[in-house]
C-alpha cells in the first residue's frame, strides 16, 4: 500500500484528494495536510469584501468531511517539507512520511516586497484569503460613510489580474446601489502593458472590453505600473514605456485601497534546489512531476509557469480554476500509472475557462490552451456571466461537499465550449 499526500487544500488539493481517492479505491492512502482546518472558496472573496457573501457562505469544515470519505487530514501546517526523506516536517515538530507528494499549497504573498502593502503591516486592503475579504468589509464600511479616493490593482509580480479587475467594478456596483459612487473615484493601477493583459497576452478581445468597462464606469487606469511605496492615505507608483523607460511618478490619494501582491513559493518549499525555481514555485515537467524529485507532483499556483512574454514591469501567467483542475486530473492519472508499474503519460490540457464577475454583469473567456499559441481564443461579456458566476459558486461548493469533482451538467457545458482536462495525444 502507498501513501499519497496532498500538501495544501484549496481548489487543487481537495480535488486532487478525491479525484485520488477515486481512482486508487481503497487500496492505497490518501491524505491532505494543510495549514488550517477550512477549505475557501477563493473566487467569492470580492463578494465578501463589500458584504455580498458573508464569509461563513464560502468556507467548508474539512476534518470530518474528509473522514467521511476516506481519506486522512492534518490541519496544523508544514514547517518544512524534507524531499530527500520523503517526509514532511508539521508545525508541531512531528513528521508525516509519503511515497508520493502533491504539492498544491497555493502562493505565499509577497507583502512585504512593496513598503506599507498589505491588510496587516501595510494600508491596502486584500482579497487573495477569505478572511483577508472579511476584514476589508469594514473598511469598505468606512468609504460608504466617509466617500473618497479609491484605488484598485495589483503590484509588479502579480499573476493573478481577475480578482483585481473583479474587486474594481464590483466596488463600483456597490457603490452606485449605496448612492455614493459620485463621490468617490476610482483609479486602476496595473503592471500590465495593456488593460485585458491579465497575464495572458489578453483572451480574444479582452483589452477592447476591459478599457470600455473602466471607461463606462469612470474609472482612470495607469498601465506598465510599479508600486513602489505606501503610506496612510497616500500611495506611491512609477509608469513606464513600452520600453521599459520611466515615464512618470504618480502619488495618489486613497481612502480605500485593494492591491494584489505579487506571489511566491510557501517557506515549506523555498529554497529547495531542484524542486523550486528562485521564488520558491515547484518545477515540473509535461506530467506535472518534478524532475529531480520523481515521486513528488505539483498543481495550481504554486507551480512554476514562465510569463507569456516579456513586459516592461514585471507580471505572472495566472493559473485559473479549470486549468488547475486540468492538471490535478493528469496528476492523478500519472500517479496511478507509476503504483501499476507504468510511467506518466498524461498531460493536462491547461485550459482556461473563466468568469470573472462586475456585480451586474461580466467578462467570460475560453483559453485553449491557456498559454499562446491557442486553438480557442474567445472572450464575451454580459449579465449572464454574473447568474454564471454565482451558479459555479454553488457547483463548486456542492462538488466539495459530495466529493464530485466533475459532475455530468459540468463536462457537458464544458464539453459545449470545446473544454477537455486532459490534452489529446498528436
Amino acid at each position: 500500500m502507498a501513501k499519497i499526500v496532498i500538501m495544501g487544500a484549496g481548489i487543487g488539493g481537495i480535488t486532487q484528494a478525491y479525484e485520488l481517492r477515486k481512482e486508487l479505491g481503497k487500496t492505497h492512502e490518501v491524505m491532505v495536510v494543510n495549514d488550517s482546518d477550512r477549505f475557501e472558496f477563493t473566487p467569492s472573496n470580492p463578494w465578501v469584501a463589500v458584504g455580498t457573501r458573508k464569509a461563513e457562505q464560502i468556507v467548508i469544515d474539512l476534518p470530518d468531511l474528509m473522514k467521511k470519505y476516506g481519506i486522512g487530514f492534518d490541519g496544523q501546517g508544514v514547517r518544512r517539507l524534507h524531499p530527500d526523506d520523503n517526509r514532511l516536517e508539521m508545525n508541531d515538530g512531528s513528521f508525516v512520511d509519503y511515497d508520493y507528494l502533491v504539492i498544491a499549497t497555493g502562493p505565499k504573498l509577497a507583502f512585504e516586497e512593496v513598503p506599507g502593502l498589505g491588510p496587516h503591516d501595510g494600508y491596502t486592503q486584500s482579497v487573495c484569503k477569505t478572511g483577508h475579504a472579511a476584514d476589508s468589509r469594514a473598511d469598505f464600511e468606512k468609504l460608504v460613510e466617509n466617500p473618497g479616493p479609491v484605488i484598485v490593482g495589483a503590484a509588479a509580480g502579480a499573476s493573478c489580474f481577475g480578482p483585481a479587475y473583479e474587486y474594481a467594478f464590483i466596488l463600483d456596483t456597490e457603490l452606485k446601489k449605496r448612492k455614493v459612487r459620485d463621490r468617490v473615484p476610482m483609479h486602476f493601477v496595473t503592471p500590465e502593458p495593456y488593460a485585458g493583459h491579465l497575464g495572458l497576452d489578453g483572451v480574444g478581445d479582452t483589452k477592447g472590453l476591459m478599457e470600455s468597462e473602466l471607461r463606462e464606469r469612470h474609472i482612470q487606469w495607469t498601465c506598465n505600473a510599479k508600486i513602489t511605496a505606501v503610506e496612510d492615505g497616500k500611495m506611491q507608483f512609477t509608469e513606464f514605456d513600452e520600453d521599459g523607460n520611466e515615464r512618470k511618478k504618480h502619488e495618489l490619494p486613497f481612502k480605500h485601497s485593494m492591491i494584489l501582491p505579487a506571489f511566491k513559493g510557501v517557506d515549506a518549499v523555498i529554497d529547495i534546489e531542484g524542486l523550486t525555481n528562485p521564488r520558491g514555485f515547484i518545477l515540473i515537467d509535461d506530467h506535472q512531476r518534478n524532475p529531480t524529485y520523481k515521486n513528488i507532483y505539483a498543481v495550481g499556483v504554486c507551480v512554476a509557469i514562465p510569463p507569456v512574454g516579456p513586459t516592461p514591469v514585471a507580471t505572472g501567467a495566472p493559473k485559473t480554476g479549470y486549468m488547475i483542475e486540468s492538471m490535478v486530473t493528469a496528476t492523478t492519472h500519472n500517479i496511478a500509472n507509476e503504483l501499476a508499474g507504468k510511467e506518466p503519460e498524461e498531460q493536462g490540457s491547461w485550459a482556461a475557462v473563466c468568469l470573472a464577475d462586475f456585480g451586474d454583469s461580466g467578462v467570460a473567456f475560453v483559453a485553449l490552451p491557456q498559454i499562446p499559441p491557442r486553438n480557442t481564443n474567445w472572450a464575451s461579456q454580459g449579465k449572464w456571466v454574473h447568474v454564471a458566476k454565482i451558479a459555479y459558486e454553488k457547483c463548486f461548493l456542492h462538488k466539495v461537499r459530495a466529493a464530485k469533482t466533475e459532475p455530468y451538467y459540468e463536462k457537458m457545458v464544458l464539453k459545449m465550449l470545446g473544454a477537455k482536462r486532459l490534452k489529446e495525444a498528436t
